[in-house]
């Protein structure tokens, strides 16, 4: 894949996803184009992604590049859509931009623009930065199937992507969004049930996290419904059945679910 990629805003998801771009060996460091306003996050990005070229402006990343990930705060993107509206249409037609920006609609950037610019909405997860991303992507209505394909390939070679329509990207955002913190809860209490009963912090959280990591590969690699899965580790009478009855009772899972809907409704609010 020859394409030169643009980041405006070089925080962690931006370095996360332009490293996994160079890691699969789609992009090379020298196809990549930046801009940030930290020198800090710019010498970071160039660091973690092993090449680069930082530059002076937003303009000149849109100018210079073919596909421009918006990767700044949702609050400061009006100072980016400033800019676009600056640069003259004839510059902007070849471009696609992707914008990981929580809440923003695609309509806030094709709004920008009288013209029809390309844009595709990501909604990705921290794991990125391990390479474990659970991402959602829309298309905006003048972006190409040529364009999600893209999307979907480089947002692949940092997890999974899903092509998705923009109205569910809310429930996105509540479920793989939101969903590494809940994660994290569930093996900080594990852990900590661990400890109770008497063993090792270190141990038990280390024995947490690898249970949770263990668990979901079995539900992707198997094809396992994970009631299924948990019905084999569910003898009679026996140790786990006694947890799982204790986890119905204080519902569990009417509790994860109600995290998914409120994270969603929130993202559906800041949206507005």
């Amino acid at each position: 894949m020859t394409r030169k990629i643009g980041f405006i805003g070089m925080g962690q998801m931006a370095s996360a996803l332009a490293a996994g771009f160079v890691r699969s060996g789609k992009i090379a460091p020298a196809d990549l184009f930046a801009f940030d306003i930290s020198p800090d996050a710019a010498a970071r990005f160039v660091k973690t992604v092993g090449g680069g070229d930082v530059c002076a402006s937003i303009s000149d990343v849109v100018l210079q590049a073919e596909t421009i990930f918006l990767c700044v705060k949702p609050q400061h993107m009006a100072e980016v859509v400033a800019v676009l509206r600056e640069i003259p249409a004839a510059d902007l037609s070849s471009k696609l931009f992707v914008s990981i920006a929580a809440g923003l609609p695609i309509a806030y950037f094709q709004n920008a623009r009288p013209e029809s610019l390309r844009v595709i909405r990501v909604m990705p997860n921290t794991p990125c930065l391990v390479g474990e991303a659970a991402s959602g992507f829309s298309r905006g209505e003048f972006a190409t199937d040529a364009d999600a394909q893209l999307v979907k390939e480089l947002l692949e070679t940092v997890g999974v992507a899903f092509d998705l329509p923009e109205k569910l990207l809310d429930a996105v955002t509540g479920l793989s969004g939101s969903g590494p913190a809940f994660v994290y809860m569930m093996i900080e209490a594990l852990a900590d049930g661990g400890v109770k009963m008497g063993l090792p912090r270190a141990a038990a959280l280390a024995l947490a996290a690898q249970t949770l990591k263990g668990g979901a590969e079995m539900v992707l690699k198997t094809g396992e419904h994970p009631g299924a899965l948990k019905d084999k580790v569910t003898s009679p009478a026996g140790t786990t059945i006694a947890g799982v009855a204790e986890l119905e009772n204080r519902g569990l899972r009417g509790a994860l679910i109600a995290a998914v809907e409120a994270a969603a409704r929130r993202s559906a609010e800041l949206g507005k």
